[in-house]
């Protein structure tokens, strides 16, 4: 099965469905960067219109791209690839900082359009117009991500096949089908790509966000990443640290974890979130209709699933492999607890929807078509792992992740089979201090499933100049969800204000 080893996606950014503008310019302040810069902008609203109908008020939106090396370790003239960037003006603009760039994670997200959903503003969910008054904000698509020279291998029906499957295959037959399912997406990826498929490392894009900071014309750069975000910003810190102004890492992945490690101290993240969930249902019966035992309701759905799936509208069945899906995709925002419940529970009643409906959001599946998310997904975390598991240590790492795991560690164990068979060369992120460096803010959340908290300190603590900053609520990711983590967050962006140290911020 396929899961996200290294976190996010836009269902922790996008605003939540309730709040989303319905499908459907003003003056700005001239930047340093278009003066003598090679870098192109053109106006680009279609992009924003695209993804929620119209553009935000009072906001601009001008697209450009930068050519970057293929491999940044040997450069060949006339080799490239090609970062995509969108950029969002304010008309209210004034006193200008710079630029924000932005990563959402994944790796695999469009930063594009992550900058698009927070450009709409803090009631929906957006950046405070205290952020967009003073930066413009520059969302890239990193290399291999979605407009940037895309990485596409794996095809439809593999994935269909890879997001369906049993997420614990007890009988050996199965396992095996599933080891030779990751293996032909593996060998696909390496057929398609071959010796290009090293390229995709997050230190390469780390070099690549130093020419995005040179191409917008900032003399340091200020960042905001997120989840797989903070990984790319931590390499960013230890390559340039004099370049760094202002790095702000959430939702933190710890570096100095190796690959089996990772993938662990994520299954125990989500296992942790799952608990929190359930508990919530015994305590708030009336939002949660398969209360009082909501671990017993899900338990029971994967259960029926294997022999009984309910079949979609689409054609398509609710295995176990889709249930289990939803599962994840809710545990992102604690608002997606609600809808896990009502999921299950109408799946009980013979309606598979809410479960389809969840499950594309996370797979990022719409129209029985896929995003490239997965496919760079495995590029960049393959092309990280210096060492990834034998298809024995995957099997039984199963076994021993389902005693300490129950819903996840299984699943997690086997999301790492791509990588063993994988047949790229590998180039490891470096891992060690930010000499040089600047205060960075490290901030974590006591409840976050995919980037557990305990990252948080450990990120911090490997850069040596990190300060932790906690939000003791749930879901994936803090900023900008409250009011104390916003204000800390945007007086360090915008002011360079350390956040005080050991601050809490309260969960609501």
């Amino acid at each position: 099965m396929l899961v996200l080893t290294a976190g996010c996606t836009l269902p922790a950014f996008a605003p939540d469905g309730s709040d989303q503008p319905a499908r459907q310019g003003g003056a700005s302040t001239p930047a340093p960067a278009e003066s003598g810069s090679a870098i192109r902008w053109k106006p680009c609203p279609e992009v924003p219109r695209g993804l929620v109908g119209r553009t935000a008020a009072g906001m601009t939106y001008d697209c450009a791209t930068v050519p970057v090396p293929k491999d940044w370790a040997a450069p060949v003239a006339g080799e490239t690839y090609g970062i995509d960037m969108i950029r969002i003006r304010s008309d209210r603009q004034k006193d200008r900082i710079g630029s924000l760039l932005l990563n959402p994670g994944g790796p695999g997200g469009s930063g594009i359009d992550v900058a698009v959903y927070l450009s709409f503003g803090q009631a929906l969910g957006g950046l405070p117009t205290e952020v967009t008054d003073r930066f413009d904000i520059v969302g890239f698509d990193p290399r291999g991500v979605g407009e940037s020279d895309p990485v596409k291998c794996i095809s439809t029906k593999d994935q269909d096949a890879s997001f369906a499957a049993d997420p614990d295959p007890a009988e050996q037959a199965a396992f095996d089908e599933i080891a030779a399912l990751n293996k032909r997406i593996a060998d696909g990826c390496a057929k398609e790509y071959g010796p290009s498929l090293r390229t995709y490392s997050t230190e390469q894009a780390a070099r690549d966000l130093d020419a995005l900071r040179a191409a917008v014309g900032d003399e340091k750069l200020t960042y905001l990443g997120f989840s797989y975000g903070t990984l790319l910003g931590a390499t960013y810190a230890q390559l340039f640290p004099k370049n760094v102004r202002a790095l702000v890492l959430d939702g933190a992945v710890d570096p100095t974890e190796n690959y089996v490690s990772g993938s662990e101290q994520q299954a125990k993240g989500f296992e942790r979130a799952f608990t929190n969930f359930t508990k919530w249902c015994t305590q708030n019966a009336a939002k949660c209709p398969i209360a009082p035992d909501a671990r017993g309701a899900v338990t029971d759905a994967l259960a029926k699933a294997e022999t009984s799936p309910v079949p979609g509208a689409d054609g398509r069945e609710a295995t176990p492999g889709w249930i289990f899906l939803s599962v994840i995709s809710s545990l992102y925002t604690e608002s997606g607890w609600t809808s896990l419940a009502e999921a299950i529970d109408a799946l009980a009643a013979g309606d598979a929807e809410g479960v389809f409906e969840l499950a594309d959001q996370y797979a990022e599946r719409e129209d029985g078509k896929y995003s490239n998310l997965f496919d760079a997904n495995l590029a960049v975390n393959c092309a990280d792992t210096d060492k990834a598991p034998t298809v024995a240590e995957v099997r039984r790492l199963q076994g021993e992740w389902r005693t300490k795991y129950p819903m996840f560690g299984p699943a997690l164990a086997i999301g790492m089979l791509p990588c063993t068979y994988w047949g790229g060369q590998r180039d490891p992120y470096p891992v060690g201090k930010a000499e040089g460096a600047p205060p960075i803010v490290v901030v974590g959340t006591t409840g976050d499933p995919a980037t557990p908290y305990e990252n948080t300190a450990d990120l911090a603590n490997m850069l040596g100049v990190g300060h932790v900053l906690t939000w003791e609520g749930e879901g994936h990711t803090a900023y900008p969800s409250t009011a104390c983590i916003r204000d800390a967050v945007d007086a360090y962006l915008i002011d360079l204000k350390v956040p005080q140290e050991g601050l809490r911020c309260p969960p609501k």
